[in-house]
């Protein structure tokens, strides 16, 4: 009986630390946590991080999103990527198409944004047109403070790993952004329809797919 008492304890003890990790078992991966989390407590961006733009800009990013006015779709990327940004890339790409099949590029925007410390303005300015970007709904942009890039990363849970020959192992998705700076929704990146259902749900339901009234004719 006291094998069996002991197998009960183990299992019970096993089952607590499931529950833990698992957000009492509502989630089975560390992704799943962090998008969760995400919906259900939206994260500010940190005020001072601070981005480079491809025509040589440097603005804080707060700023850019604020100033910009329109809901953004981000994803995290580097330019001398060979694999998964180059996927990452091409979904983004259908969702400006998709973006602007629906008329919805007054409201709607796609940031991709760079952690790559050798990435500098000439390089986002060559990815851009390498990914068939129109610079009015796609726009990529790079982080060149060291701790303003780390700061950034951990609040949107992007881990990245140097890998050999300069390259970069790094966890990917979209990212639902407010203009007032607020991370609100994480979506798989391999479904980039959802990952518009879920910006557009965040539009004011009476401008979605208008455009603002200085832009008509």
């Amino acid at each position: 009986m006291r094998w069996v008492l002991s197998l009960v304890l183990a299992l019970a003890a096993g089952l607590g630390v499931l529950y833990s990790l698992t957000d009492g078992f509502t989630v089975l991966t560390a992704e799943a946590a962090r998008r969760q989390t995400i919906a259900e407590h939206p994260r500010d961006i940190p005020a001072a991080v601070q981005v480079l733009d491809g025509a040589g800009r440097q603005e804080s990013l707060n700023r850019n999103l604020r100033d910009d006015g329109r809901v953004a779709i981000v994803n995290f990327f580097y330019t001398r990527c060979i694999a998964l940004c180059l996927a990452q890339g091409s979904l983004t790409e259908q969702l400006q198409r998709a973006i602007e099949a629906e008329g919805l590029q007054h409201q709607l925007r796609l940031i991709s944004l760079s952690f790559d410390p050798r990435d500098r303005a000439d390089d986002l300015s060559r990815y851009a047109v390498r990914m068939g970007a129109d610079s009015g709904v796609w726009q990529f942009l790079t982080l060149t403070d060291a701790a303003q890039r780390s700061a950034l990363l951990d609040m949107f849970g992007i881990l990245v790993v140097p890998a050999p020959l300069g390259e970069f192992e790094h966890n990917a998705a979209f990212h639902v952004v407010t203009p007032d700076g607020r991370l609100v929704r994480i979506v798989d990146l391999d479904d980039p329809g959802w990952a518009l259902k879920a910006a557009k749900s965040f539009l004011p339901a009476q401008t979605a797919g208008r455009a603002p009234q200085g832009d008509q004719p």
